[in-house]
């Protein structure tokens, strides 16, 4: 059983008298320990989509399920219950508590969603090792660079070990060099830690390390590019193998 899947999720809004459909009907399933990627042009309805496989926004209609638990039939406990003990989410912005040290925004989630038999310093360590935070810890987010504010909340989505963990542009605001080190930082927790990576993107050289990639295109997904190296023009045209174009 996959330990994601969303199906035939529908996402709507209301913009003066019209219906705007940000997702339409999206189908999607991703197995445990993969890394999907879903680009897409601005206004896609990539990032809807993501906030709603994440529990923090409702789809109109459909289901998304993790680890075959279905979010939509959770009420908002249950739902915030759920979140800090299996997802992990990383924002484009940061989103950092201004007046918090690095290290006491990194411990959000342990406060919210504590696991009882979990060794959270042990794993504080390796986390503040690995995404290069010893000296910064102390610091308030205004002191620290964007890469710096970066790896912090990558280490706060990632404290509680999240078996899926959902990133939102997360290199979106950094430049070239940033980006690459913190796509480096990703893809090295997810194999030390062990986990499912869902990320949205629009820099398709950060897209190329996933497993799969898929395309986000007026609330319509689809695959453009498979496990294999193959590419796919849309769904209804023949397949290119990546050698070929």
């Amino acid at each position: 059983m996959p330990i994601f899947e969303a199906d035939t999720v529908i996402k709507q809004y209301r913009q003066y008298d019209a219906t705007i459909t940000a997702v339409n009907r999206v189908s999607l399933k991703v197995e445990d320990g993969e890394f999907v990627a879903i680009i897409g042009a601005s206004g896609s309805g990539k990032s809807t989509f993501l906030h709603i496989c994440a529990g923090l926004e409702k789809a109109d209609y459909g289901s998304v399920k993790i680890r075959g638990n279905d979010l939509m039939k959770m009420g908002k406990d249950e739902l915030s219950r759920f979140r800090g003990l299996y997802t992990g989410f990383i924002f484009q912005k940061h989103n950092l508590i201004p007046q918090f040290t690095a290290l006491e925004n990194i411990l959000i989630p342990t406060v919210m969603c504590r696991k009882e038999s979990y060794r959270y310093e042990e794993h504080l360590k390796k986390l503040i090792s690995m995404l290069g935070l010893s000296d910064r810890l102390n610091h308030l987010p205004s002191e620290l660079s964007g890469g710096q504010q970066q790896r912090v909340a990558i280490a706060r989505a990632l404290i509680n070990r999240p078996q899926v963990l959902f990133a939102d542009e997360p290199t979106g605001n950094l430049d070239r060099e940033n980006a690459d080190e913190v796509l480096a930082l990703l893809l090295e927790t997810k194999k030390s830690i062990g986990q499912t990576l869902l990320m949205v993107t629009h820099d398709l050289t950060i897209a190329e390390h996933a497993d799969r990639i898929f395309k986000m295109d007026n609330g319509k997904l689809r695959l453009f590019r498979d496990r294999d190296g193959t590419y796919r023009r849309n769904s209804d045209e023949e397949a290119v193998s990546k050698s070929k174009m």
